[in-house]
């Protein structure tokens, strides 16, 4: 919308040949909608793929070590969301992906050496 006006503004004082009434719409514009008192402001697709590529990484990373069951998976789907969505931290998203299957790795090895899903410190 400003950025309209600005040009419409623009154009009516480069041209003052031109009778341009200011407080008449323009009929081929097209109608702005009407913001609601009670909505909740809009953000950015590409702030919540960037914020999906950062928690894929995280949980990734946390998945190492504990509950590497749900962790994993989860920071595989949250990294493959965010590489749907095209986010800017692709590098991240690719991390948190890396890090989901090293934590299914880990699982794997943890039930074929003890028969269990619990790491075993000490003996």
């Amino acid at each position: 919308m400003t950025l309209t006006l600005i040009d419409r503004t623009r154009r009516a004082d480069a041209d003052p040949d031109k009778n341009v009434d200011k407080g008449v719409a323009d009929p081929g514009a097209v109608p702005e909608p009407q913001e609601s008192p009670d909505s909740a402001p809009r953000r950015p697709l590409g702030r919540e793929a960037d914020g999906l590529a950062v928690a894929s990484f995280v949980l990734g990373l946390v998945g190492l070590l504990v509950f590497n069951i749900v962790l994993g998976p989860m920071a595989i789907v949250m990294a493959l969301l965010a590489l749907t969505r095209r986010t800017r931290r692709r590098g991240r998203a690719f991390l948190g992906l890396a890090l989901g299957v090293a934590d299914l790795v880990v699982l794997a090895a943890l039930v074929t050496a003890n028969g269990t899903v619990a790491w075993s410190i000490g003996g």
